[in-house]
């Protein structure tokens, strides 16, 4: 068996008292003190997390959007500088090897951020696709340390860390900085980024440095949001994507998934760019008869969880949960299901199979919760 790998901020961790899991070859903290008081602290003032385990793969070089648009669904090349845009990696086949961001750093140079379990994968594709195209690829994921700083509380925190010494960025331009944007400044002389994202539905950061200053950046962090910060684990982080309707790749994303299944039709653009991976085989197809994700609700406080089956009124199988919690925030328990289509309308009744009893579930729009705004 392999053995993990530790983030390079293992040692705080530890000293915090978290546990720990394996997350795709990773031994990551799954929690510090109770899954429900950290996804509540998010909810209500701010959690940190470490993301260290997510890829960086940097594309420099003039030809640098003009490959990526090629590589990924997305219309990356008109992205403007400093913008961030969610999209997808296909198969030739078009299903979804993984979900991504992707960030424009400056006119020839943009970092793109696969999921921990796919990062191999992905540096992989990236590079073969960009084969022909004038562009470096680079994965760096080995030597980034990545901070999430996630809840209302966060903009007041990131931007008292970034005031501390070392850090060089623009002030005014980070109290500025809107949702999926990206500011680059330099801490200690290394370049640091501040990008506006996040995957808990709050509003939030992620904060990239070299992996040398990751421990510095976590206790700044904490030491500057005092009682308004907690430290987080994977496990309300789960329950927090869970709740703003968020897919999880491996779970609601994957090979056997196309682009419209996952209600992600609007992430491909056939329309503004020309060929790209996957197109052949999404374009003018019809996938109306393939099971399309809903969100789903139950009463009560028992919680289906992925690989439970659905049942229509006839007792006859018609989807599968690929999430499922019950949900902390809303006191109710809801999923993500796969369904047959012409059961996917708000409103339509199910039952879930939770270990050989019905449970009720009703189909509802996503995401189950919104921030205010």
């Amino acid at each position: 068996m392999a053995e993990l790998i530790n983030s390079p901020l293992f040692a705080v961790h530890e000293r915090e008292g978290a546990s720990f899991t394996d997350f795709a070859g990773w031994n990551m903290p799954v929690r510090y003190t109770s899954d429900l008081a950290e996804h509540a602290a998010v909810r209500e003032r701010a959690g940190q997390f470490d993301l260290s385990h997510m890829g960086e793969v940097f594309f420099t070089g003039p030809e640098a959007g003009e490959a990526l648009d090629y590589a990924l669904a997305g219309k990356i090349s008109s992205l403007e500088v400093g913008r961030a845009k969610y999209s997808l990696l296909l198969s030739e086949e078009g299903g979804i090897i993984d979900d991504l961001i992707v960030y424009r750093l400056a006119e020839d140079r943009f970092l793109t951020v696969p999921n921990a379990g796919n990062r191999l994968v992905d540096a992989k594709t990236l590079k073969e696709r960009a084969e022909g195209f004038d562009v470096e690829v680079a994965d760096r994921s080995e030597e980034i340390a990545l901070v999430a700083v996630q809840g209302p509380k966060s903009a007041e925190i990131v931007r008292g860390f970034a005031e501390r010494e070392g850090i060089e960025v623009d002030l005014d331009a980070l109290d500025a900085l809107k949702y999926y944007r990206i500011l680059a400044g330099t801490y200690e002389g290394e370049e640091i980024l501040f990008a506006r994202t996040g995957y808990t539905g709050e509003d939030g950061f992620e904060i990239y440095v070299p992996n040398a200053l990751g421990v510095k950046t976590w206790e700044a962090i904490a030491g500057v949001g005092g009682e308004n910060i907690q430290s987080c684990g994977l496990a309300c982080r789960d329950t927090l994507r869970l709740e703003a309707g968020m897919p999880l790749y491996g779970h609601e994303l994957s090979l056997d998934i196309v682009p419209a299944q996952a209600g992600l039709r609007r992430v491909v653009a056939f329309k503004s760019k020309g060929d790209f991976v996957g197109r052949e085989a999404l374009e003018g197809k019809d996938f109306s008869d393939r099971r399309v994700l809903v969100g789903l609700k139950a009463d009560g406080r028992r919680a289906g969880r992925a690989g439970y089956v659905l049942h229509d009124e006839n007792g006859t199988e018609v989807g599968e949960l690929t999430s499922g919690a019950l949900a902390p925030t809303l006191g109710y328990p809801i999923a993500l299901a796969y369904v047959e289509p012409h059961l996917s309308n708000e409103g339509q009744e199910l039952s879930i199979d939770v270990r050989g009893k019905a449970l009720p579930a009703t189909v509802v729009s996503l995401p189950f919760y919104s921030r205010a705004k």
